[in-house]
């Protein structure tokens, strides 16, 4: 999970609904002749070029956010590092293509299949006869042997993150020979293909020591295009180099270097020469574009910028031309991350754990205009998420949206007052307000949408204030200098700071119940890169506020974010972001899982932090995770998905943008989309080479 690339580890594979009658569930797309999962909404932008047009050697030099604690991806403090070392280093039975759909690594594994269903399931790996560990030893059923014992959850000596898959395995052995690997398991498991990706020796599996402390920081046998030769964290750096026993196409780098950069510091890194690759957000790009000219002019990084990295040269204003010089040498390339932001809803108390309030929510929200407020300005496909469980392209993507409903006031102004929730009741204003967590910075009084004013009893009418699509404020507009105004439909010279409190007993256009007015607390990060979520959060708050709900909105440092808030349920509202993944059925199951009572009275949840879950959508998981028919657990996964969408605990909104920014002359390399990277391919063109769109697929 994470809200703008901070990730908690909340490792994906370890990242009530309706209160009365039977949910009435729209005809799901998977029942037409059509195939609703659809394209990717973007493509991959990597430079892409034949491996012939790419020089042999050089460094690569790629920011990280930070140099990862472990080299042990199922580990709890593994990292998107982490992942992104065990890529170049460790066999993968699968990859992911274009489309985000898993396909066999073909330099490790020539095929897999189910061989049998009765009396139990059966899968035979055949693996590349060519396929060895550094030290020279075959790839072998020892191997799988290790790593089932370790993470099948049987002996809590291993430090494990997660057992998924691996605990339905009854046993693994050796098939014909030595390059066969049968494994028997003891319970049907459909997402089987996500096992053994990636791969560890058993000298790292085979014992509890050697799982928990082997790993951390070295890893000295591997099988991959690269090796790891040095986790230095003095120097904040892991350097990869070319692995000599590799069988597949040689690796066009000599070695990569992933180099601890804060996101803050990126331009600077990337203008000093320090960087070649590395992940930014809107405001770097916009820099980067504007100093870079069109995409496909030929340049390189400044040297005067390598030999002054402080871009200063003592020559006082110097300095920032010297950095957008050097930053030429750049471009940005972009596609869609394969994760997607939501609003949370927290459904464990308060108003929101009533379903039809959090409905009510949900249908205030324009999901299109939210989309459009964070990809247009980055010339990316604003198209709102139409499903829980996976995103456009991917197998069992269909958009379920409407078993909730689309935007529709009228719709949400009925739920609310179904739930007794309505306006133009006497409200008694709360004397004191309390921020929702420990170090927070509250705006206080009605959202956030009037700089700093709000109208006591301002009705309906008047306070139907909305962005129009360039961002400007169109209908009436509040005093900005603290002179009073006469505001149609609101009372005469009642303006005041914001925050300050109706008379108790003052009719208003807030949603009421008893007396009180419903007030729901909006927690946002706020650390580097979550800009465009506040803009988000920004644009909710006026949606909520023209059906009455008040918000009350908190920022909060990163790392409380989800310590504090998230993962304790200290909020109502909040926006933050899950990983697509290729096997649904496994890894969005503890995401969605209904809470269960632990024995001291409290709520075991799992990763589903909006607390709201069903048996029955636990049932459909259930289900399809045990069928081997494909189309039949695309299908049970569509129907959870609906049921997800029905109860309104959390809303997708949209594809996160990928932005990352290359050196112009790195191929191969830079905004991946769904893909796994090859890291063979990557390095530099060569003198006059140009990139060609047939080489990425």
């Amino acid at each position: 999970m994470s809200h703008h690339g901070v990730t908690p580890r909340a490792v994906l594979r370890s990242v009530a609904f309706l209160t009365a009658g039977v949910l009435t569930v729209p005809a799901l797309a998977g029942c037409s002749s059509k195939d609703p999962a659809g394209k990717p909404l973007a493509g991959q932008d990597i430079a892409p070029a034949a491996r012939a047009e790419v020089t042999d050697g050089g460094t690569l030099r790629w920011a990280v956010d930070a140099v990862p604690e472990t080299l042990n991806t199922f580990q709890a403090d593994a990292d998107a590092a982490t992942t992104r070392i065990a890529q170049a280093v460790l066999p993968s039975m699968y990859r992911m293509d274009a489309q985000g759909r898993p396909q066999i690594a073909a330099d490790y594994l020539e095929s897999a299949k189910v061989v049998k269903t009765e009396p139990k399931q059966v899968v035979l790996y055949k693996l590349s006869q060519q396929a060895v560990w550094s030290d020279g030893r075959e790839i072998g059923a020892a191997d799988f042997a290790a790593q089932w014992r370790a993470l099948s959850g049987k002996d809590s000596a291993y430090w494990t993150a997660r057992n998924a898959g691996y605990d339905r395995i009854e046993r693994i052995e050796r098939g014909e020979n030595d390059l066969e690997v049968k494994v028997t398991f003891a319970r049907p498991y459909a997402d089987w293909r996500s096992l053994f990706s990636p791969l560890y020796p058993k000298e790292v599996m085979g014992t509890p020591d050697s799982f928990n402390d082997g790993a951390r920081k070295k890893l000295k046998i591997t099988a991959g295009p690269f090796t790891v030769k040095k986790v230095d964290a003095k120097a904040d750096e892991v350097t990869l180099v070319r692995n000599p026993r590799w069988w597949g196409s040689p690796a066009r780098l000599d070695a990569i270097v992933l180099t601890a950069v804060p996101r803050e510091e990126r331009a600077e890194a990337l203008a000093a020469g320090a960087v070649d690759l590395a992940e930014i957000d809107a405001a770097e790009a916009r820099r980067i574009t504007a100093a870079a000219g069109p995409r496909g002019a030929s340049a390189s990084p400044s040297k005067a910028a390598r030999d002054d990295e402080n871009g200063d040269g003592g020559g006082g204003n110097a300095g920032p031309a010297r950095r957008d010089q050097a930053l030429s040498g750049f471009e940005v390339r972009k596609s869609l991350e394969p994760a997607y932001t939501q609003l949370a809803l927290n459904g464990s108390e308060g108003p929101l754990a009533d379903e039809r309030v959090r409905r009510a929510v949900a249908r205030t929200l324009d999901r299109e205009e939210l989309a459009r407020t964070v990809l247009r300005p980055l010339d990316l496909p604003a198209v709102p998420v139409g499903s829980h469980l996976a995103l456009s392209g991917q197998a069992v993507y269909a958009d379920n949206s409407g078993a909730l409903g689309g935007q529709d006031t009228a719709a949400a102004q009925a739920l609310l007052a179904d739930a007794g929730w309505v306006r133009g009741g006497p409200v008694e204003e709360e004397q004191g307000e309390k921020a929702a967590g420990p170090e927070g910075e509250k705006a206080k009084g009605k959202g956030t949408g009037d700089d700093g004013m709000f109208i006591v009893g301002q009705d309906d009418k008047a306070r139907d204030v909305r962005d129009a699509e360039d961002g400007k404020r169109e209908g009436h507009h509040l005093a900005q200098d603290g002179k009073q105004h006469l505001k149609q439909g609101g009372a005469p010279g009642a303006y005041a700071p914001k925050g300050t409190a109706a008379p108790a007993g003052t009719k208003t256009g807030v949603v009421a119940k008893d007396g009180k007015p419903l007030t729901l607390r909006f927690v946002l990060p706020s650390g580097p890169g979550s800009e465009s979520l506040h803009a988000v959060a920004d644009r909710i708050t006026r949606m909520l506020d023209g059906v009455g709900i008040r918000t009350e909105t908190t920022k909060v440092s990163d790392e409380s974010y989800f310590r504090d808030h998230i993962a304790s349920g200290a909020y109502d509202l909040a926006l933050y972001s899950w990983p697509a993944s290729a096997f649904p059925a496994t890894d969005a199951r503890p995401i969605y899982a209904k809470p269960v009572p632990a024995a001291d009275g409290s709520l075991t949840v799992e990763q589903n932090y909006t607390r709201v879950g069903t048996d029955q959508v636990d049932q459909l998981f259930d289900q399809a995770i045990a069928t081997l028919d494909e189309s039949e657990s695309r299908s049970l996964l569509r129907k959870a998905d609906a049921r997800i969408w029905a109860a309104a605990g959390s809303i997708p909104l949209y594809q996160r943008p990928q932005l990352i920014a290359a050196r112009k002359d790195l191929a191969n390399a830079g905004a991946f989309g769904f893909r796994t990277p090859v890291y063979e391919d990557m390095g530099f063109l060569k003198k006059g080479a140009k990139v060609s769109p047939r080489a990425s697929s």
